[in-house]
């Protein structure tokens, strides 16, 4: 198994947080018999390294403990999420992939759980995230759901290898989880949710319980609506998104718009999928029906 996370701008402390929690629960799993040789991938997208030497000592050491290997890459640039795993996926052949996000600490009994999960035409098992579970719905007695988040979600190399990997010519920061999800599901395999592996997403809140994004974070997330809604075959649902963006005129929701544009000019927009809507959700703003 390897498991990859891809940093940008990361406390190194967390980092190592991440590291130790993960090597206790392959402890679990590979007592189990459940994983044997593993690797933690680390690619580091930021502008300055941040690992210096003597945590990347501390962070070997521990999955050294539990017979792991640390591969750390620095990249050089920002590859966004979708090219840094796809990156780091190509620097081992492990038969299992395990993508958490670098402020993510999971249980001990995650990685069991999750392996466990990944069987039959499972193509990705999404871990449940506390304190704040996403509200996604799932089938209670198969786990089956739209999509799965890959702040902590472990895919079968076989699969990964079957749709190509995550699509970084069109997702750099969000919805590649999605579209990695949706295209699984059009190749056959099952998306699930298990609730019984567990992952710590460090998610700080304001006082007042909310969660800012900074304007990078609405830039991508609007330029990533409006990529999925092409690409999963829902013009209406582009030009509705053009039209508000438009008309809210931020610089970022502006600048999403003009991205669009400019690959649409090019003709490199991908081709789209689903034409029947057989996987793509699009529940207002979301994609998939959600509990809460």
């Amino acid at each position: 198994m390897s498991v990859q996370s891809v940093l940008f701008g990361n406390d190194a402390y967390e980092i190592l947080r991440a590291a130790q929690a993960m090597a206790n629960s392959v402890k679990w799993a590979r007592s189990d018999g459940l994983v044997g040789a593993w690797t933690l991938l680390l690619g580091d997208c930021s502008a300055e390294p941040v690992l210096g030497a003597d945590i990347l000592e501390e962070i070997r050491a521990v999955v050294a403990a539990e017979a792991g290997e640390l591969i750390y890459r620095v990249f050089g640039k920002n590859l966004g999420s979708a090219a840094g795993h796809n990156a780091l996926a190509a620097l081992s052949g492990a038969e299992l992939i395990l993508i958490l996000n670098p402020d993510a600490i999971v249980a001990p009994d995650t990685v069991r759980s999750l392996t466990r999960a990944v069987t039959g035409s499972v193509g990705i098992a999404e871990a449940r995230q506390i304190p704040i579970e996403h509200p996604k719905d799932f089938e209670v007695n198969t786990g089956n759901t739209s999509w799965a988040s890959t702040a902590c979600a472990l895919t079968p190399r076989a699969a990964f290898d079957t749709i190509g990997g995550f699509d970084s010519d069109t997702f750099f920061l969000y919805c590649d989880d999605v579209d990695y999800s949706w295209r699984l599901r059009l190749a056959g395999y099952r998306v699930v949710f298990e609730p019984s592996a567990r992952v710590f997403h460090d998610k700080r809140l304001t006082q007042t319980g909310d969660w800012p994004p900074t304007s990078a974070e609405v830039y991508y997330s609007a330029e990533a609506a409006l990529f999925i809604a092409h690409k999963y075959s829902h013009p209406e649902i582009v030009e509705k998104l053009i039209a508000q963006f438009q008309n809210e005129g931020t610089d970022a929701v502006l600048k999403a718009v003009a991205a669009f544009h400019l690959k649409s000019k090019s003709g490199s927009l991908p081709a789209p999928l689903d034409a029947g809507h057989l996987v793509g959700q699009f529940i207002g703003d979301k994609y998939a029906v959600h509990r809460f």
